[in-house]
Protein backbone atom coordinates (compact mmCIF):
# COMPACT_ATOMS: atom_id res chain seq x y z
CA UNK A 1 0.00 0.00 0.00
CA UNK A 2 1.14 3.46 -0.74
CA UNK A 3 1.33 6.67 1.23
CA UNK A 4 0.61 8.59 -1.55
CA UNK A 5 -2.22 11.55 -1.43
CA UNK A 6 -2.47 10.56 2.91
CA UNK A 7 -1.25 13.41 4.71
CA UNK A 8 -0.80 13.60 8.64
CA UNK A 9 -3.16 15.82 9.77
CA UNK A 10 -1.69 19.58 10.72
CA UNK A 11 -1.38 19.81 14.53
CA UNK A 12 -2.49 22.77 16.00
CA UNK A 13 -1.46 24.77 19.14
CA UNK A 14 -3.08 27.13 21.63
CA UNK A 15 -2.33 30.43 21.45
CA UNK A 16 -0.96 30.47 25.20
CA UNK A 17 1.21 27.17 23.92
CA UNK A 18 2.80 29.43 21.24
CA UNK A 19 3.60 31.60 23.95
CA UNK A 20 5.50 29.99 26.53
CA UNK A 21 7.16 28.17 24.03
CA UNK A 22 8.51 31.62 23.13
CA UNK A 23 9.23 32.74 26.76
CA UNK A 24 11.32 29.35 27.30
CA UNK A 25 13.18 29.91 24.19
CA UNK A 26 13.96 33.24 25.34
CA UNK A 27 14.32 32.54 28.86
CA UNK A 28 16.55 29.13 28.79
CA UNK A 29 20.02 28.68 28.40
CA UNK A 30 19.54 26.02 26.50
CA UNK A 31 19.91 25.85 22.61
CA UNK A 32 16.62 26.50 20.89
CA UNK A 33 17.40 22.81 19.02
CA UNK A 34 17.05 21.60 22.69
CA UNK A 35 13.74 23.38 23.81
CA UNK A 36 12.03 22.37 20.83
CA UNK A 37 12.30 18.84 21.21
CA UNK A 38 11.57 18.94 24.85
CA UNK A 39 8.09 20.50 23.55
CA UNK A 40 8.10 18.22 20.82
CA UNK A 41 8.33 20.52 18.43
CA UNK A 42 10.11 21.19 15.22
CA UNK A 43 13.38 23.86 15.79
CA UNK A 44 12.00 25.99 12.90
CA UNK A 45 8.40 25.73 14.38
CA UNK A 46 9.81 28.01 17.25
CA UNK A 47 11.26 30.83 14.70
CA UNK A 48 8.35 30.86 12.61
CA UNK A 49 6.10 31.88 15.49
CA UNK A 50 8.90 34.31 17.18
CA UNK A 51 8.74 36.19 13.31
CA UNK A 52 4.88 36.31 13.52
CA UNK A 53 4.95 37.69 17.60
CA UNK A 54 7.79 40.50 16.08
CA UNK A 55 5.88 41.31 12.58
CA UNK A 56 2.07 40.97 14.28
CA UNK A 57 2.90 41.64 17.75
CA UNK A 58 0.95 38.27 18.24
CA UNK A 59 0.79 34.89 17.34
CA UNK A 60 -2.02 32.93 15.31
CA UNK A 61 -4.27 31.30 18.07
CA UNK A 62 -3.81 28.13 15.90
CA UNK A 63 -7.51 27.43 14.98
CA UNK A 64 -8.01 26.49 11.44
CA UNK A 65 -10.60 28.20 8.89
CA UNK A 66 -13.30 31.11 9.75
CA UNK A 67 -13.94 31.89 13.35
CA UNK A 68 -17.29 30.97 14.29
CA UNK A 69 -20.53 33.64 14.68
CA UNK A 70 -20.02 34.20 18.17
CA UNK A 71 -16.01 34.49 17.70
CA UNK A 72 -16.42 37.27 15.56
CA UNK A 73 -16.39 41.05 16.11
CA UNK A 74 -18.89 42.86 16.04
CA UNK A 75 -18.05 44.79 13.17
CA UNK A 76 -17.40 41.49 11.14
CA UNK A 77 -20.84 40.78 12.05
CA UNK A 78 -22.69 43.79 10.67
CA UNK A 79 -20.66 43.70 7.64
CA UNK A 80 -22.27 39.96 6.58
CA UNK A 81 -25.44 41.75 8.47
CA UNK A 82 -25.77 45.02 5.76
CA UNK A 83 -24.21 42.99 2.86
CA UNK A 84 -27.48 40.83 3.39
CA UNK A 85 -29.66 43.44 4.01
CA UNK A 86 -28.62 45.21 0.46
CA UNK A 87 -29.61 42.18 -1.50
CA UNK A 88 -32.93 41.94 0.02
CA UNK A 89 -33.20 45.78 -1.00
CA UNK A 90 -31.92 44.63 -4.40
CA UNK A 91 -34.66 42.02 -4.52
CA UNK A 92 -37.54 43.91 -3.36
CA UNK A 93 -36.72 47.09 -6.03
CA UNK A 94 -36.93 44.48 -8.75
CA UNK A 95 -40.29 42.98 -7.67
CA UNK A 96 -41.28 46.86 -6.97
CA UNK A 97 -40.39 47.46 -10.72
CA UNK A 98 -41.67 44.16 -12.16
CA UNK A 99 -45.36 44.36 -10.10
CA UNK A 100 -45.20 48.21 -11.55
CA UNK A 101 -45.41 46.89 -15.08
CA UNK A 102 -48.30 45.07 -14.54
CA UNK A 103 -50.29 47.25 -13.46
CA UNK A 104 -49.82 49.46 -16.54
Amino acid sequence: MSKIGKRKPYKTYTKEFKLEALKLMETSDKPTSEVAMQLGIRRNQLYKWKAQMEKKGEVSSGQRGRPKKEDQSEVSRLRQELKRVKEENDILKKAAVFFAKELD
